[in-house]
C-alpha cells in the first residue's frame, strides 16, 4: 500500500491554497498553524481540522515526529528560521517564494537543505501555470525557433495589501513579487549574465522602495530580456509574457483562457495567429504539491530546489542593486 503523506501547513492567511493542494492529492492534513487565532479558526472550520490539530506555535509541528511534509506560507522574513528548523528535524519542506530576502538567508537554507535527509522545494508557482507550461513546451520543441528576446511583467496593485512585513525595505517589490516574472524567464530561457534597471516611486508612499522597476537583461550574445515590475499599477493583476523566436512568437499570461502563437510561413512572414485554449489557474497549488509529493515518494530530484530558488533571488537582488547604483550588475550564481 502506498504511503499516505501526513502534511502540516504553516501560515493560514496565504497558505489555504496549499491545504487544498495537499487535500486534492489525497494527503492527510495532520496539522495547521498560524499565530493569528482568527486565521487559524477560519481555516480549521473551513477544512474540518479539529481544534487539537490547530497550533499557534510552529515548533509544535517541528517537534511532531509523525508529520512528513510541511508547507511554509509565512512572511518572507521568516522563511529562513522556520524552513531550517523543519529541515533539521527531517521534515520535507515546500516553502513559498521568494526563498528569502537576503544572500545570507538563502545561503543558510541551502546549507540546511544540503545536510538534511529531507527534500526542499521553493513554491515558484508560475512553473505550474497552464499557459506558461504550454509556452515552455513550445519553446523546448523548437516551435518558435531560437529565442532572441523575452519579456514578462508582474503588475499587481499592492495599495490594499500593504502591511508591516510587505513594507519592510528588504522586501523590495522586485524580490517579493517580481520574483515571479524573474523566475519565469529563467525557467523559459536560462540565467541572465548581466542586468541593468531603472526604478520609479510615485504610487506607494507607504514604502521606501521603488514601486515600479524596469530591468533589462542579457542572457548571451544573441538573447536579451526585460522584466517590468509594478506594485502600485492601476489595473488588474497580470503576468503578461511574450517570447520572441526566430520562427515565431508566443503571447500569454496567467489569467486568460487562451494564448497566442505566431509561426513562420514558407515566405518567411508570420502566419495567421493561432489561438490556444488553456486553463486559468494562476496559483496551481494542486499541481505544485503533486510534483513535490511524487518526488518525495519516488525519491526524485526537486527541480525548484533551494539553489534554484536562490538563483531567482540573486537575479532580483541584482536588479535592485542596478536600479540604485545605475550600473550593470552580474548576478553571482556561486551557491
Amino acid at each position: 500500500m502506498e504511503k499516505k503523506l501526513r502534511v502540516a501547513n504553516i501560515g493560514m492567511r496565504f497558505g489555504m491554497s496549499h491545504v487544498e493542494g495537499a487535500m486534492a492529492y489525497g494527503a492527510e492534513i495532520a496539522a495547521i498553524c498560524d499565530c493569528n487565532a482568527e486565521n487559524l479558526r477560519f481555516a480549521g472550520e473551513r477544512y474540518g481540522i479539529p481544534e487539537d490539530r490547530r497550533h499557534t506555535d510552529y515548533r509544535d509541528i517541528v517537534n511532531d515526529p509523525t508529520i512528513d511534509v510541511v508547507t511554509v506560507a509565512v512572511p518572507d522574513q521568516l522563511h529562513r528560521q522556520i524552513s531550517c528548523e523543519l529541515l533539521n528535524a527531517g521534515k520535507h519542506v515546500l516553502c513559498e517564494k521568494p526563498l528569502a530576502l537576503t544572500r545570507e538567508d538563502t545561503d543558510a537554507i541551502i546549507r540546511a537543505a544540503d545536510t538534511s535527509k529531507a527534500k526542499f522545494m521553493v513554491g515558484q508557482i508560475c512553473r505550474f501555470t497552464p499557459a506558461f507550461e504550454k509556452a515552455k513546451e513550445l519553446i523546448d520543441a523548437g516551435t518558435i525557433g531560437d529565442v532572441y528576446f523575452i519579456e514578462s511583467e508582474y503588475a499587481h496593485d499592492y495599495m490594499y495589501l500593504l502591511d508591516t512585513w510587505r513594507s519592510d525595505p528588504l522586501r523590495h517589490g522586485v524580490i517579493g513579487g517580481g520574483c515571479h516574472a524573474v523566475d519565469l524567464i529563467r525557467w523559459l530561457v536560462g540565467d541572465p549574465v548581466e542586468v541593468f534597471a531603472y526604478g520609479t516611486h510615485r504610487l506607494l508612499p507607504q514604502v521606501s522602495y521603488d514601486d515600479a522597476t524596469i530591468a533589462i537583461m542579457k542572457f548571451d550574445e544573441n538573447t536579451a530580456g526585460k522584466v517590468f515590475v509594478s506594485t502600485g499599477c492601476k489595473r488588474d493583476y497580470t503576468m503578461r509574457t511574450l517570447v520572441y523566436g526566430t520562427k515565431g512568437t508566443i503571447i500569454c499570461d496567467n489569467t486568460s483562457p487562451e494564448m497566442t502563437l505566431y509561426t513562420v510561413g514558407e515566405n518567411g512572414m508570420a502566419t495567421t495567429p493561432q489561438t490556444i485554449a488553456v486553463d486559468v489557474n494562476s496559483h496551481n497549488a494542486g499541481r505544485e504539491f503533486e510534483v513535490f509529493a511524487d518526488a518525495i515518494l519516488n525519491d526524485e530530484p526537486i527541480l525548484t530546489d533551494a539553489r534554484e530558488g536562490a538563483k531567482t533571488v540573486e537575479v532580483c537582488r541584482a536588479i535592485v542593486e542596478a536600479s540604485v547604483t545605475g550600473k550593470i550588475v552580474k548576478p553571482n550564481y556561486n551557491m
